[in-house]
């Protein structure tokens, strides 16, 4: 919004203040308890909006909302020492590993949210590529055709609408929710490693080679190993570039963490969630 009220192109908000979250790694179901967490508070008006990042120790597989834990080996899963946990948003399987992990949540009148869920995640996608940008991926864009149905249970096999490709192959997977008058949306940048590691964790096993073909990592595209925190600073400041942001670093709220706690206890820990299918 400029001096006049008016917004900026895009549905930008010039000015806009938001809370930056940096998390401790943690196990899958605090992280998906978190997010919502965050996600009501924004929704509620008791917070502004909220970039958070973090990572997942240990190591996590995470299903979409509507996918058939079936497709798990739940026991490869836990001789490896893994954990198990379904996301509040939609999609396919995930292994989080060497991975930095976004969420942003906005009150559904945030000029970035407006409209459809496609629009905002075109919105939101240019934060993440302007943070790709920032680091030398000069050849990343969002992907533009509509999202092919899913063949498998990898989601970084397809890309959907928006989701961020380099040279044809997915680089950031992302997914959205909406409800009580916000939306929920996050996403995984694979850093380095194998991104066919998945594979040994479901069932029947994905060829490995097809999802090396249509998925990379962020080390793979740039040629060279990049940290953690190297490609948190670079999200940071891609929003900032992308959406003339004030990100003011913050911790969670009293409310949030209590109702983060009991999110944890009741909803993702919980085998009633994680293998309501």
């Amino acid at each position: 919004m400029d001096d006049s009220g008016a917004l900026a192109p895009e549905g930008r908000k010039r000015g806009d203040v938001w809370r930056l979250i940096r998390s401790a790694p943690a196990d899958g179901a605090t992280q998906m308890a978190v997010d919502e967490a965050i996600w009501q508070s924004v929704a509620s008006g008791l917070a502004p909006p909220t970039l958070r990042l973090y990572a997942w120790d240990p190591p996590c597989l995470s299903l979409g909302r509507n996918q058939s834990v079936m497709e798990v080996d739940r026991e490869a899963l836990a001789r490896a020492g893994y954990d198990l946990v379904r996301r509040p948003t939609g999609g396919r399987a995930i292994l989080h590993i060497d991975e930095l992990t976004y969420s942003v949540a906005l009150p559904l009148e945030h000029p970035l949210a407006r409209g459809d869920v496609p629009s905002s995640c075109r919105r939101i996608s240019e934060g993440l590529l302007a943070a790709l940008r920032s680091l030398g991926v000069w050849n990343a864009t969002a992907y533009q055709e509509k999202p092919a149905t899913p063949v498998g249970p990898v989601c970084f096999e397809t890309p959907g609408e928006f989701e961020i490709v380099v040279g044809g192959r997915k680089l950031i997977g992302s997914a959205q929710a909406r409800g009580r008058g916000g939306l929920l949306q996050h996403g995984a940048l694979p850093l380095f490693g194998d991104i066919a590691r998945i594979c040994a964790f479901l069932r029947p096993s994905p060829d490995p080679e097809r999802v090396r073909a249509r998925a990379t990592t962020l080390s793979e595209a740039l040629g060279r190993e990049v940290s953690w925190d190297e490609a948190a600073e670079a999200v940071v400041v891609g929003f900032q570039q992308a959406f003339g942001l004030v990100l003011e670093e913050r911790d969670l709220l009293p409310h949030e963490t209590e109702l983060a706690l009991r999110l944890r206890e009741e909803k993702y820990a919980a085998e009633v969630w994680t293998a309501r299918l």
